[in-house]
């Protein structure tokens, strides 16, 4: 046995040696077994390439590409992604107030945008009438209603908000509401708002509401 003790203790002081402890800071480049693509053959900017025709390396893109970060226009105006504006972060431009309405246009295709987006990833805990009677429900998860008082008078920026970083854990550790901000583009969150607001608004109109000749029917 003492014959394998030996090889095996030289072999660990070897190892250690060579690369060291785990966590352990050096200004020595690291020992590189694999190269993982770190240093692969490419093309610099402007440098010549004999593979297209132009004799250049870099080439425009494809037609039709569409650039990520490309702007949305919003009544005209085109609004980058880095922009402070409220259509981006839900506040008012250069302050850390939330706008009260949403700041794009709302229409019969908004809405129906809406509808969809919100039936794909709202229902679940919310619902299909915003009542927080979602799917989720059959396992003990009640998610908010969207006809409670304190929804009702939120801010549409604050709903953004929450839609785009969702809200802390509570004290217990429970989860309130996952971000959407990866899954769900810009303008479809203030679709999702706009149809959340009519799904409240069937519950809270007045007969004022209704246009004059419409309100015979009701009678």
């Amino acid at each position: 046995m003492r014959y394998f003790w030996f090889p095996f203790i030289l072999l660990c002081i070897a190892v250690i040696g060579i690369a060291g402890f785990r966590g352990e800071k050096s200004t020595k480049p690291p020992l590189e077994i694999f190269a993982d693509m770190d240093r692969q053959p490419k093309l610099r900017p402007q440098e010549g390439n004999t593979t297209f025709a132009n004799g250049i390396s870099s080439q425009l893109p494809v037609e039709g590409t569409i650039a990520r970060g490309a702007p949305t226009t919003i009544a005209g105006r085109a609004i980058y992604a880095y922009e402070d504006n409220a259509f981006n972060t839900g506040r008012v431009a250069g302050k850390t107030n939330y706008v009260d309405n949403l700041p794009i246009p709302v229409s019969a295709n908004l809405l129906k945008r809406g509808q969809q987006r919100y039936n794909i990833y709202c229902t679940p805990c919310h619902g299909k009438l915003g009542d927080g009677a979602g799917i989720v429900s059959n396992y003990g998860i009640l998610g908010a209603s969207f006809h409670a008082d304190t929804l009702v008078k939120m801010s549409d920026g604050y709903i953004f908000h929450v839609i785009t970083h969702g809200l802390p854990l509570t004290p217990e550790g429970v989860i309130r509401m996952p971000s959407y901000g990866a899954n769900i583009d810009v303008k479809d969150r203030w679709a999702i708002i706009a149809y959340v607001r009519a799904l409240q608004r069937s519950r809270l109109a007045v007969m004022e509401d209704v246009p004059e000749p419409q309100r015979a029917q009701f009678n």
